[in-house]
């Protein structure tokens, strides 16, 4: 788990962050983004954001906690950022209005997370609590880049463990994932040319202590899965 409070969540990504800032895999994030006009879901502590201002574009941020939206400011002090305090499953009138008004072109949601405290998360429930929560964000999002005129695309990052050396069977999974929760009966779709997978370091998982592993996925390694979604 990332955390079981505000506190505890913050000092988890304060070092989290910045190990996936050393090893570039923000800056690999940002360079998959289309659009001049980014409306970011869970800014956490900015290092996402300050990874597309660093492209040059527009970002509105959005967060649930005061926590992340401070942090997050002050990191990207002075670069143009906007921030908004809102929950992407829960946007009132005045909320809607100013993500309206922003004119995105495209919606990012990169390494989706909360405090314990929020997910009700645990350390016996192997995971479920995060999972659910995760997957009412990721619908959440899509449907409201799906609701919003201006938005083109929307890309989506998170973490997982895979096989490397199945990588491309690994494509057709998440793209199956996305298109059958995510992006449900929703006017965005994916192909496995826009899914894509970057290895976190180079720690890897043993798969025998879990069942028997098929001489092709001995192993797992620590993943970034990404995938942009289009317009129809």
């Amino acid at each position: 788990m990332s955390g079981a409070t505000v506190a505890d969540f913050l000092g988890y990504w304060k070092a989290e962050g910045a190990d996936y800032v050393r090893h570039g895999d923000y800056d690999w994030m940002a360079s998959l983004v289309p659009g001049k006009r980014i409306l970011e879901i869970g800014c956490g502590l900015g290092f996402g954001t300050q990874a597309l201002l660093n492209r040059g574009l527009n970002v509105l941020a959005l967060d649930t906690l005061d926590e992340c939206l401070a942090a997050s400011r002050v990191k990207t002090a002075g670069q143009g950022a906007e921030f908004l305090r809102a929950d992407v499953t829960a946007l009132d009138e005045p909320q809607s209005q100013i993500i309206k008004e922003f004119a995105a072109d495209c919606v990012v949601c990169w390494l989706m997370g909360a405090p314990a405290q929020t997910t009700g998360a645990s350390q016996h429930d192997g995971g479920q609590a995060v999972a659910v929560y995760r997957e009412n964000v990721h619908r959440k999002t899509a449907e409201l880049a799906a609701a919003l005129p201006t938005v083109k695309t929307l890309h989506l990052v998170d973490r997982t463990a895979i096989p490397w050396q199945a990588k491309d069977i690994g494509r057709d999974t998440l793209v199956r994932y996305h298109l059958g929760k995510t992006l449900f009966n929703l006017p965005l779709t994916a192909t496995r040319h826009n899914a894509l997978y970057r290895k976190l370091g180079e720690k890897v998982v043993a798969m025998a202590p879990i069942r028997p592993p098929h001489p092709a996925m001995k192993s797992v390694v620590p993943t970034l899965a990404s995938l942009l979604a289009e317009r129809k």
